[in-house]
């Protein structure tokens, strides 16, 4: 059974920085696809950024610049590091595997 949690979120001022952590048990995140979403109240949720199995990444159009996805093997987990953030940053994040799995997310909140 796959299991994913996220950490890291809080609450931060624009300009500020977060770095978010998503660590995996029942899957290897270094053969898999594990993509970054965010919803916020009263949207759809959108693809943040993702890492494939051979490193690559790829960002959402509203991120590129400010947040960077990385992975550390040893210890199954995928972060996103988060720079430069603006009140419109402000949402539930999650991760996700290939197979659908979902964490329980992280509150990011960006104050003016």
């Amino acid at each position: 059974q796959v299991q994913l949690v996220e950490s890291g979120g809080g609450l931060v001022q624009a300009g500020g920085s977060l770095r978010l952590s998503c660590t995996g048990s029942g899957i290897i995140f270094s053969i898999n696809t594990i993509r970054w979403y965010r919803q916020a109240p009263g949207k759809q949720r959108e693809l943040v950024a993702y890492i494939t199995r051979g490193g690559s990444t790829n960002y959402g159009d509203s991120v590129k610049g400010r947040f960077t996805i990385s992975r550390d093997n040893a210890k199954n987990t995928v972060y996103l590091q988060m720079s430069s953030l603006k009140r419109e940053d402000t949402a539930v994040y999650y991760c996700n595997t290939p197979g659908g799995d979902w964490g329980q997310g992280t509150q990011v909140t960006v104050s003016s």
